[in-house]
């Protein structure tokens, strides 16, 4: 960039500064009050998603794919014969990783390899968590890495932690405002972000052997469903 354009450069960038900033402070000039009204929700969850994992290890890259594609197949066999929607199964493409041997001034030993597939299930009745944790460990899954809570009346439920947030806003308002003994000129502006569902991870463990079981307390558990509204009031 020469100097001629750099100091048209230069130029720009003042003259936008010195536009923008009494713009600014315009918006801003009038007496005002800033409220942020949040709300906390909880909800019976009576759903749950799983998500579970085939690791296995093997002399070959072509083994290791085999055996973890037996494994899950098998397990979405199952699942499928069960009755659950394929719509409520999802299984992730397969990740492959060769695995070395390292010793201290010694080049790196390729012992085999490492193939690893995840599958995510959404559970629409939580009597039958347990049940299909334990088809996921009989055909050969070996890790369960979470399960989430959740609940089939979410939509219902954020709509309620919406309305309540925007009432503890203007609650806050008419409090403050009262407090320091001003009043309020009405709404000027609304700043909203939208907010998901809490989904407390309940477990997260590896599955090494057939023992495994879910605690009824599971099937009780809670949802917790969360919201913000940012508001900003006239003061007269």
């Amino acid at each position: 960039m020469n100097k001629s354009s750099l100091a048209a450069l230069i130029s720009a960038l003042i003259l936008s500064a010195s536009i923008t900033a009494p713009a600014l402070a315009a918006d801003i000039s009038f007496a005002h009050l800033e409220t942020i009204g949040t709300s906390n929700i909880l909800a019976e969850a009576d759903m749950a998603e799983i998500n579970v994992e085939v690791v296995i290890k093997a002399e070959t890259a072509k083994a290791a794919k085999a055996e973890s594609d037996i494994a899950v197949a098998k397990f979405i066999e199952r699942l499928e014969k069960a009755g659950v929607s394929s719509k409520l199964i999802q299984s992730a493409n397969i990740n492959l990783q060769p695995q070395y041997h390292y010793e201290k001034d010694q080049p790196n030993k390729l012992i085999g390899y490492s193939a690893s597939r995840r599958v995510t299930v959404t559970v629409v009745d939580l009597t039958d968590l347990n049940s299909i944790l334990d088809t996921a460990l009989e055909q050969g899954i070996n890790r369960i890495n979470h399960i989430a809570l959740k609940s089939s009346k979410e939509a219902q439920y954020l709509k309620q932690a919406r309305l309540a947030a925007i009432k503890d806003a203007q609650q806050k308002a008419a409090e403050l405002a009262q407090g320091f003994g001003e009043e309020l000129d009405g709404v000027w502006q609304i700043r909203y972000f939208d907010q998901r569902q809490v989904q407390p991870v309940m477990m997260r463990m590896s599955a090494e052997n057939d023992s495994y079981n879910v605690p009824k307390s599971y099937q009780q558990g809670q949802v917790t469903i969360q919201d913000r509204v940012e508001v900003t009031y006239r003061l007269k």
